[in-house]
C-alpha cells in the first residue's frame, strides 16, 4: 500500500499539474506493490499509468521514471527494461508452456506460499538451440509479473583480474537481493562450463564456484534466469541448483504454419499454400522465420502491395536458410580448430 508521504505527493502533484512528477511516484508505488510479491496489482497500475501518458499532449510530460535503475558501478554490469511481453506472444510447446504457466502461477502467489514455508520456483534454466525464444522467456516473464528486466551484462562481469569477476558477481547478487526483477544470464555456459574441462582457466573455475554458493543461497524474492545453447559443457553441480530446466525445440511444421499465418497477420494473401511454405522453413528457429516473413512484408510495403507474395515469402525463407547455414559451418570450423588448438 501507497506510504503517507506517496499519497501526499501524487495528490500534491495532481494539483500542481506537474505530470511528470505524478507519474514518477505512482511507478514508486507500482514498484513496491512489485516487490511486496503484488505482481498483477503492479501490473495494472503500470497499464494505468501508460494509458494516462498516452492520452497527454507530446511534450506535455518528460520521460517516465523507470521502476528501477542500477547505479554506479552496478550500472556496467545490468541493462534494465520494462518489457510488455505476454505469455500468448510466444509459440511453444505443451511441456515448456506448462512449466512458465507453473513459474508465473507460483510468482503471483509467492506470499501465500511463503506462509507455509515453501518457495516459488524462481531459478529456471532454458537451454535449446538459438532463436528458439530463450531470451523472449525472460521479457515475458518480466512482462506477466510487472517487473523489471535486468540482463546481466556478462562482456562487464568477466575480466582477467583474478578475483575481480567473483566481486562483480557479488555485487549482482546483492541487486538480486535490493531490487526485485528477472535477472538474464544469457549465454550462460560462458561462466557455467564444466570445471576440468581442456580450455579452463582458473579464474573461470573460480567464477563458477562463486555463482554455485551465490545462487544457492540466495533467498531472494527474484527470478533468477540463466540461457545457454550449449547444455552440454554446462557443470552437473549447475543443474540442481535451479528449480526447474525448461527444454527449447524448433518449430513443428503445425507451429510454423500457425507462426507464419499469424505474424503476416493483415499482410496475409487470400491465397497462400501455408503447408508448402511452411515446409521450406522446416529447420529454422523462430527468430529466423521471423526475420523471414518480416522481410516479405517489407518488400510487400515498398512495392505498395497489400499483400506478401508467396514467392517472395519462400525466397526470404531459403535466404534464411543459407545464412544459417553459413553460420552452423563457421561455429564448427572454430570449434574444430579451436580444439586442435588445445590438444
Amino acid at each position: 500500500m501507497a506510504s503517507a508521504d506517496q499519497i501526499k505527493a501524487l495528490l500534491k502533484s495532481h494539483l500542481e499539474r506537474d505530470d511528470e512528477r505524478f507519474f514518477s511516484v505512482a511507478m514508486q508505488v507500482a514498484a513496491h506493490e512489485a516487490k511486496l510479491g503484488h505482481g498483477q496489482l503492479a501490473v495494472e497500475l503500470r497499464d494505468m499509468i501508460d494509458a494516462a501518458k498516452a492520452r497527454l499532449v507530446p511534450g506535455d510530460s518528460g520521460k517516465l521514471v523507470p521502476l528501477a535503475k542500477p547505479r554506479g558501478e552496478l550500472a556496467n554490469l545490468l541493462s534494465v527494461t520494462y518489457p510488455k511481453n505476454r505469455l500468448v506472444d510466444m509459440v511453444l510447446d505443451n511441456k515448456a508452456l506448462a512449466q512458465l504457466q507453473q513459474v508465473i502461477k507460483e510468482q503471483r502467489q509467492f506470499a501465500r506460499i511463503r506462509e507455509h514455508g515453501l518457495a516459488p520456483r524462481r531459478k529456471l534454466l532454458l537451454v535449446g538451440p538459438p532463436g528458439t525464444g530463450k531470451t523472449m522467456t525472460a521479457s515475458v516473464l518480466a512482462g506477466e509479473l510487472g517487473v523489471p528486466l535486468f540482463l546481466v551484462r556478462l562482456d562487464s562481469l568477466i575480466t582477467k583480474f583474478l578475483g575481480e569477476t567473483a566481486a562483480k558477481l557479488r555485487q549482482v547478487f546483492d541487486s538480486i537481493t535490493d531490487m526485485r526483477g528477472v535477472y538474464f544470464f544469457d549465454e550462460f555456459d560462458a561462466i557455467g562450463s564444466q570445471r576440468g574441462l581442456a580450455n579452463d582457466v582458473g579464474e573461470i573455475r573460480r567464477v563458477l564456484n562463486s555463482f554455485l554458493q551465490m545462487i544457492e543461497h540466495d533467498q531472494s524474492n527474484s527470478l533468477i534466469v540463466a540461457a545457454t545453447n550449449h547444455p552440454e559443457i554446462l557443470d552437473y553441480a549447475l543443474f540442481r541448483r535451479f528449480d526447474d530446466v525448461v527444454e527449447y525445440k524448433l518449430p513443428t511444421s503445425d507451429q510454423i504454419a500457425g507462426l507464419i499465418h499469424s505474424r503476416l497477420g493483415g499482410f496475409l494473401p487470400k491465397r497462400l499454400a501455408v503447408k508448402t511454405v511452411a515446409a521450406r522453413a522446416h529447420g529454422l528457429s523462430y527468430a529466423e522465420i521471423c526475420r523471414a516473413v518480416d522481410g516479405a512484408i517489407k518488400e510487400a510495403i515498398m512495392h505498395d502491395q497489400s499483400s506478401v507474395k508467396e514467392a517472395k515469402l519462400i525466397h526470404m525463407l531459403e535466404e534464411r536458410r543459407l545464412i544459417s547455414e553459413k553460420l552452423a559451418e563457421n561455429s564448427k570450423m572454430t570449434s574444430s580448430h579451436g580444439g586442435s588448438a588445445k590438444r
